[in-house]
């Protein structure tokens, strides 16, 4: 029996996401074209370059995942599905589509400041660091092995799903589907 679970895309936290970003973008051109007004209001910098960069860096930054939330605002695949086969990620930058039961060893829960995610500790890394669809995915996929030994996580940040509901829904199909092929 294939039991599929499909979690849709929150259009609705994307957009949240977006305007997040946008705001970011406009606070990066404010700080970038007025320096020295954040002096030394900022980590006690003095040198207006330098806040001038930092400003530079976060429109760099944020211009990049506004672009990604436009993406994902009209993207029409669905976010997460979880079958016999594995999970099939679609949620965010680094996802590369599924991820089978058998390629899994272990899934953790991590906690950056307010955010929640899955890392999903797998056999093979290099197998899905293959699959990246472009040299970005790949390097975001090389930071998440880098910073925490493997490169796929999954967060509900994209989701129609809380992360609580979503970590439990993971942790009792990997423990029902792991080697049962």
């Amino acid at each position: 029996m294939n039991n599929r679970i499909e979690i849709p895309l929150s259009k609705k936290k994307i957009a949240m996401l977006l305007l997040g970003s946008i705001a970011f973008v406009v606070g990066g051109i404010w700080i970038a074209t007025n320096p020295e007004r954040f002096i030394p209001n900022i980590f006690r910098i003095t040198d207006p370059e330098i806040i001038r960069i930092g400003g530079i860096a976060g429109i760099l930054f944020f211009s990049a995942t506004g672009i990604y939330g436009i993406k994902k605002l009209f993207d029409k695949k669905i976010g997460l599905i979880v079958d016999s086969d594995g999970i099939t990620d679609n949620s965010n930058a680094s996802s590369i589509g599924l991820i089978e039961w058998n390629d899994i060893s272990e899934i953790r829960t991590k906690q950056i400041m307010s955010t929640k995610f899955l890392l999903i500790d797998i056999v093979n890394p290099e197998k899905y660091i293959g699959k990246a669809k472009n040299g970005l995915q790949a390097k975001l996929m090389r930071a998440n092995m880098n910073m925490y030994e493997t490169p796929l996580s999954i967060t509900s940040n994209t989701l129609k799903y809380d992360f609580g509901e979503l970590e439990k829904l993971i942790q009792t199909e990997f423990k029902r589907n792991k080697n049962a092929r």
